[in-house]
């Protein structure tokens, strides 16, 4: 059996089970940023699951996988093959290849395990703990960031197309088809996902472009669809600093967030774009988005003609494609304050973590459903699309 060890907060009370030690700098790293981390302040603590997707009921019994187990232990083992590639192509790492087939052999060894015992590692298995075993096999390996290659390729390539997707929304006139046409923007880049092995497959055959996705976008009414209440609430200029949770480098943050964002700005409202500290798929990090922000912006400072001074970038504290909202940086927490909306964007973010979250302002999940097991869940269509929109009454903040 191929276990693993790791430090607080995610050791185990069955320790015997725990053998796999991380290196010291890691070690030293997770503990210093676990005391760290906080609450998020907006977030309403009672019942807050993180995970959307009950991967068992109390009544399942313990020693059998579920359906739903099973269902995300084998979507993970297909991402196996891609991970082990892009590692062993990893020329920061030395011995990339033999590393790789390490990082392969003991992250399908775990998930094996899983199968033939849900409790064989002393835990339970969620979306975030199945994230978290990958991540930190990979990282004890020395592989801090696999995707970094085909992440400065996609950053690059939607950089060229920025200004001309900024030019078509603007000369959009009419306030509501504009909103509408940002909203799909974010969809469309959102498909640049390379934690889907289908999508992994899609980008080496050439096969997504962010233009053809916007065009091609599932028709409305998607499976969650409250994007007409959220024009309402647009109309009615009532947010002055808003928090965004971002996803993906590439398409996704640079010609859908971005443009987004540039709009909130022209209206006035304060934009907080909050990134992750450490790599993880071909998530944003924090200091890739300073970099990105920095290229697009001209001498003067302006995104293509809008001031900038309310824009922040903050480091959101998390190392996964998923979110704990009850493990965020102080700095993302300080920032909270006097916000009245929160976005949560991505499949990873505001999916299959935080989709029932709720908070003391108002809330938007906005994501592509990119797994075949989240379009299940949600009664939907693969690719289709959540726009989960929450108001909370002005007297209750």
């Amino acid at each position: 059996m191929t276990t693993l060890r790791f430090s607080p907060p995610f050791q185990t009370k069955n320790t015997n089970l725990i053998s796999v030690r991380l290196p010291r700098a890691v070690l030293h790293n997770m503990q210093s940023s676990s005391s760290e981390m906080v609450d998020f302040p907006l977030l309403v603590r009672s019942n807050y699951r993180a995970c959307t997707i009950p991967y068992r009921l109390p009544s399942d019994d313990p020693l059998k996988s579920t359906p739903t187990e099973l269902s995300w232990i084998n979507l993970l083992l297909g991402t196996i093959p891609s991970y082990k590639k892009r590692a062993a192509s990893d020329p920061s790492v030395p011995d990339a290849a033999s590393r790789a087939e390490k990082f392969a052999q003991r992250y399908g060894g775990i998930l094996e395990d899983f199968k033939k015992n849900p409790e064989s590692h002393g835990w339970k298995l969620d979306g975030i703990i199945i994230c978290r075993i990958r991540e930190e096999i990979l990282r004890e390996l020395g592989f801090r960031d696999i995707f970094k290659q085909v992440k400065e390729e996609e950053n690059a390539k939607a950089m060229t197309l920025f200004e001309d997707v900024v030019r078509l929304n603007d000369a959009i006139e009419d306030e509501g088809k504009r909103l509408e046409n940002l909203v799909k923007g974010i969809f469309a880049g959102n498909i640049f996902d390379l934690g889907s092995a289908r999508l992994v497959e899609a980008y080496a055959r050439g096969e997504v472009s962010f233009l053809n996705t916007c065009q091609n976008l599932v028709p409305r009414p998607w499976v969650i669809d409250d994007l007409d209440t959220f024009k309402l609430k647009w109309s009615q200029k009532s947010w002055k600093k808003v928090i965004i949770f971002v996803d993906n480098s590439g398409a996704d943050i640079i010609l859908g967030i971005l443009p987004f964002a540039r709009e909130l700005l022209r209206h006035g409202i304060q934009v907080v774009l909050a990134a992750n500290d450490l790599p993880s798929i071909n998530d944003v990090t924090y200091p890739e988005l300073v970099e990105i922000i920095s290229k697009l912006k001209d001498e003067e400072g302006r995104l293509m003609g809008v001031d900038t001074s309310n824009l922040v970038i903050a480091n959101s504290g998390n190392d996964l494609p998923v979110i704990d909202l009850t493990r965020v940086s102080q700095e993302i927490a300080c920032l909270a304050n006097d916000t009245d909306l929160v976005i949560l964007e991505g499949m990873g973010r505001g999916i299959e973590t935080n989709l029932h979250a709720e908070f003391t302002c108002d809330c938007l999940n906005i994501g592509m459903v990119k797994h075949p097991e989240v379009a299940e869940f949600l009664g939907g269509r693969l690719y289709d699309c959540v726009f989960k929109f929450k108001q909370v009454p002005s007297l209750k903040r």
